[in-house]
């Protein structure tokens, strides 16, 4: 059985751990530093606005990675302003689940990362962003990789 919980990455110089259980996610693991302080979290659970809550308290944009057994990832993103992004990663696994992909668009999603990327002070590369969102891998983690770096996410590479 594959990861159901996700993975959450930000810029802040507090303590993550701390952040995102105020934020009311659960059962985290070990938080990995990046450069330029980024940090990425994995999680258990995730409640309805703990994403929204933890970019009020650090006031920097975070995104979010759910994965469904590692077939899936469900991508949400959001900027202290409350612009908001969501993906859906590994397309044709989630037709499998029956998940509309049609609540995910991919040009919509595209146009929300290169923003958000850019909120984020990073330079994207929007070409390995729609592959991302687009692509099919073994296993969603793969997919996510490939994101945080399309993105421009320090220290990420892609799987």
């Amino acid at each position: 059985m594959g990861n159901s919980g996700g993975s959450l990455t930000t810029r802040t110089t507090e303590d993550l751990g701390r952040l995102m259980l105020a934020a009311g996610f659960t059962d985290l693991e070990d938080t990995e530093v990046r450069a330029e302080g980024w940090q990425v979290t994995d999680f258990a659970d995730a409640g309805r606005r703990s994403l929204a809550n933890l970019v009020q308290s650090t006031r920097t944009p975070a995104i979010m990675v759910s994965f469904l057994d590692s077939d899936v990832g469900f991508v949400e993103a959001l900027t202290p302003d409350g612009s908001r992004w969501q993906g859906l990663l590994n397309r044709e696994m989630a037709e499998s689940y029956e998940i509309p992909l049609d609540r995910f668009p991919v040009e919509r999603a595209v146009a929300g990362a290169l923003a958000w990327s850019a909120a984020a002070g990073l330079t994207s590369d929007e070409e390995a962003i729609r592959h991302a969102l687009t692509g099919s891998a073994l296993f969603a983690e793969e997919l996510s990789s490939a994101l945080l770096a399309a993105l421009g996410l320090p220290g990420a590479t892609r799987a």
